[in-house]
């Protein structure tokens, strides 16, 4: 018997690809962010020009809100900014592995006419060779005008340091910090939920904010739970879903236990997701010398019992705790998340270099001193 070798019998069929039409999950309009305070405050923003970013301790509400308002903007096209940077390099230096860091940082300082260098791998560095992050740091004074880091040891950056002499901004340490990744995650709550800027809400209204991970050990909970403690007027208790006996660790017992918000801890998620407003969960911590996954305790999907208008941020990347049954849900809040993230670090260049009121119209820039300066 002869054996069908017709061209229909043998053809690979390629997989049929569905493109989605606009944009999944939620959405905030930057535009509602920025009705009640359309001018740009400059002498806020001024208070970045030249400092590095090392800690979301940097931030207090008003540096914050303003930022966010400048990103708004931004995202919203409403500046031209595609040469405010065209006389700037900025160095992507990231020892350790990412996708949403190192690009939007990248795709930001490009957007804003700059130039950028990078380091996609720290095994093809002088750190192979035993290079310190010292030495490192005396080279890109020549190299750079600015230095964006990721490292896995906490103390790299301060060790980079001590000869650095141009603005330098973690983008993670270790299981210390990650202050951009907040400023990213409280700019899309704040375009969510724009009254929480200004003035103090009813207490019906304030919102209850989960938080599944260990601030401890996980840098991107860590620096957004900083920030949170910013909003304790319109934050009624943050509940922190761990099962580590500890899950603040030192520093943030410190600077939790002051705050008028009330913190709780639960190891029941399920028992609390009727309550919860926001949630923002990671299950990715870098412990000793390498990566480390909770996820089986606390997920979500779409048959999860949360209530119909709580959002859910993520700093991604995601694993079996973030399910894409959520992803074309309202709740979906961490893919607007990721996107603006450009936004939020091109305001932050623009405000570190000074660019402020070389992008921002007169007739929008507020020109204020701030006060007893």
């Amino acid at each position: 018997m002869s054996r069908d070798v017709s061209p229909a019998s043998h053809v690979c069929h390629a997989p049929v690809i569905v493109k989605r039409p606009g944009k999944i999950g939620n959405c905030p309009n930057p535009a509602d962010y920025i009705a009640n305070a359309p001018q740009i405050r400059r002498a806020v923003l001024d208070r970045l020009r030249g400092q590095s970013v090392l800690s979301a301790a940097l931030f207090d509400k008003d540096l914050l809100t303003e930022l966010a308002k400048f990103a708004a903007y931004l995202q919203l096209k409403r500046f031209e900014v595609g040469t405010a940077m065209s006389d700037k390099i900025m160095a992507a230096a990231f020892f350790e592995p990412s996708t949403r860091t190192r690009l939007s940082f990248e795709s930001a300082m490009l957007h804003l006419g700059g130039k950028t260098i990078s380091v996609a791998d720290g095994k093809t560095t002088g750190v192979a060779k035993g290079e310190s992050m010292r030495d490192i740091g005396q080279m890109f004074n020549s190299y750079a005008d600015v230095v964006v880091v990721r490292h896995t040891e906490q103390a790299a950056l301060s060790e980079m340091c001590e000869y650095l002499r141009v603005p330098l901004i973690n983008g993670g340490n270790g299981s210390d910090e990650h202050p951009t990744q907040a400023l990213a995650d409280w700019y899309a709550l704040l375009k969510w939920r724009p009254e929480i800027t200004f003035g103090r809400l009813p207490e019906e209204f304030r919102l209850n904010i989960g938080i599944i991970g260990t601030p401890g050990n996980m840098r991107t909970v860590k620096s957004f739970l900083m920030l949170a403690l910013l909003f304790h007027e319109n934050i009624n208790r943050i509940t922190i879903f761990s099962e580590m006996a500890d899950p603040l660790g030192e520093e943030l017992r410190e600077l939790t236990k002051n705050s008028p918000i009330t913190i709780g801890f639960s190891q029941s998620l399920t028992q609390n997701l009727e309550y919860l407003d926001v949630i923002y969960m990671n299950a990715i911590a870098y412990i000793g010398d390498g990566y480390r996954f909770f996820a089986d305790a606390f997920s979500l999907s779409s048959e999860s019992r949360i209530k119909p208008d709580t959002v859910i941020l993520h700093p991604l990347a995601r694993g079996l705790e973030l399910d894409v049954s959520l992803d074309d849900t309202p709740h979906n809040l961490y893919f607007n998340q990721a996107d603006g993230a450009v936004w939020i670090r091109q305001a932050l260049l623009l405000a570190i270099f000074g660019r402020v009121a070389d992008v921002v119209p007169p007739d929008m820039l507020d020109n204020e001193p701030l006060p007893n300066t």
